[in-house]
């Protein structure tokens, strides 16, 4: 189901603009522009993108969302054109941190841009985490040491991709790879190189379009203890990371 058509009745109203006057701004005719609120037509990508800049609201948004529950004069607007959807606060102003649980993050591709999603999250709130936007994500894998499955990283939410700092940690969300936490590297100003601290795993490249949310670490929540072992350097545990999957080939190859 999209929402097009009543999202941009809805924001044109909201600006009290007429449709002639949205449409003149597209470079379409009122008639075209009327049948797109309508729902009578669809309007082709390059008219979608000159709507989704005119109104200052992400294409995902214009599509998926009914822009009529969210308090427009509330939603962060950043670099492309991407928008991070609602900050809740508690009742002293601190910034509630929405919790990823295991289980939904195959589905927060699919959420992060529906309220519902997100304001049916679980919440915690931290006194050291005030300024800014967090949110916790679960680690899946062994490919970033000491953190092990099961544990959380808290990223705190970073608006312009220039704010990357080479070398650090982030939670990146992209269409193809889901949610992945790396180290980042930035290689020019639309490449950036994702590293795990598991050298095992090779590095891998993503473009700057691709990236559809990006946390930079702030904290983090271990639901295990950490052992000795977690520590040992990691071109060791590499080492012993590529001698367990050898050895997983051959018990396979034999049964």
């Amino acid at each position: 189901m999209s929402y097009l058509s009543d999202n941009i009745r809805y924001l044109r109203a909201q600006k009290e603009l007429s449709q002639q006057k949205v449409a003149e701004a597209l470079l379409i005719t009122r008639a075209r522009y009327s049948k797109y609120e309508e729902g009578a037509s669809e309007p082709p990508l390059e008219v979608l993108l000159r709507i989704s800049r005119y109104f200052h609201v992400s294409v995902d948004l214009l599509i998926s969302v009914d822009l009529r529950k969210i308090p427009m004069q509330d939603l962060l607007k950043l670099e492309d054109n991407r928008i991070l959807l609602p900050i809740t606060i508690d009742p002293m102003g601190n910034n509630f941190i929405e919790i990823i649980p295991h289980k939904a993050r195959a589905g927060y591709l699919s959420g992060y841009a529906d309220p519902e999603f997100i304001q049916n999250l679980e919440q915690i709130s931290l006194p050291f985490l005030r300024e800014g936007k967090y949110r916790a994500f679960p680690i899946e894998g062994d490919s970033m040491p000491p953190h092990k499955e099961g544990s959380f990283i808290i990223g705190s939410y970073i608006e312009r991709l220039d704010y990357i700092r080479n070398g650090h940690t982030y939670v990146i969300i992209t269409p193809n790879e889901g949610v992945v936490y790396k180290r980042v590297y930035k290689i020019d100003d639309k490449t950036f190189e994702l590293h795990s601290d598991n050298a095992f795993y090779k590095p891998y490249r993503i473009e700057a379009y691709e990236i559809l949310e990006i946390w930079e670490y702030a904290s983090s929540i271990a639901t295990q203890e950490f052992k000795p072992e977690d520590f040992v350097e990691p071109e060791t545990q590499a080492m012993f990371q590529e001698i367990k999957h050898l050895l997983k080939d051959v018990i396979r190859k034999i049964n």
